[in-house]
């Protein structure tokens, strides 16, 4: 007979998210994990695997709520210029006036697995991809509307404003003057004609 699992694996989950967020997956111990998560090494074995399969797994729940978040604020603005703007502004405020200095999960991943593990740059790459589909589909939307020019290449301009979030993202793990992140967002929004 299977036991049941005396513990929420979504809390769980969560928790351990957080903390490979804060810390990376190299500088986190499955003691650190085992704590943040409230179980045992073998209920987190049971449950989710190893140390890796368990990062995997919050990874994937991470981008799942990241690419969501995104998707709402996108399709909920007044306009195409309008999502973008609160989408940029949003990041930097966030990073300046939040308590966490964590930065994006799935960036932090990129920059700390994807060149040396297969699995993660697949995954990361395909959050930036996603990502970069939502911009172009939201960039579509303010050109058939007539805000933004029609003869402008959506898909090339959804991946330069990708590469914009992804290279702000990482500058503000440096925490740069606010001022320099703000222009640079801006710069970057400009690029909306």
């Amino acid at each position: 007979m299977v036991r049941r699992r005396e513990f929420d694996e979504e809390n769980a989950l969560e928790a351990a998210m957080v903390r490979f967020w804060e810390k990376g997956y190299e500088a986190v111990s499955l003691t650190d994990l085992t704590a943040a998560m409230g179980i045992q090494r073998p209920s987190l074995y049971a449950a989710f695997g190893d140390k890796k399969e368990l990062f995997e797994a919050a990874l994937r729940r991470y981008t799942t709520l990241h690419a969501s978040r995104i998707r709402t604020g996108l399709q909920n603005a007044s306009s195409a210029k309008e999502a973008f703007r609160a989408l940029f502004e949003g990041i930097v405020r966030d990073e300046y006036e939040g308590n966490a200095n964590r930065g994006c999960f799935c960036i932090n991943t990129m920059v700390e697995l994807a060149p040396h593990d297969e699995k993660f740059e697949v995954l990361t790459r395909e959050h930036q991809m996603y990502l970069a589909a939502l911009f172009q589909e939201t960039i579509e939307r303010g050109q058939r509307s007539g805000e933004l020019d029609p003869a402008s290449d959506a898909r090339a301009l959804a991946r330069a404003l990708v590469v914009s979030l992804i290279g702000l993202t990482v500058l503000l793990k440096s925490r740069p003057e606010r001022a320099f992140a703000e222009q640079s967002a801006a710069v970057t929004l400009s690029l909306l004609k």
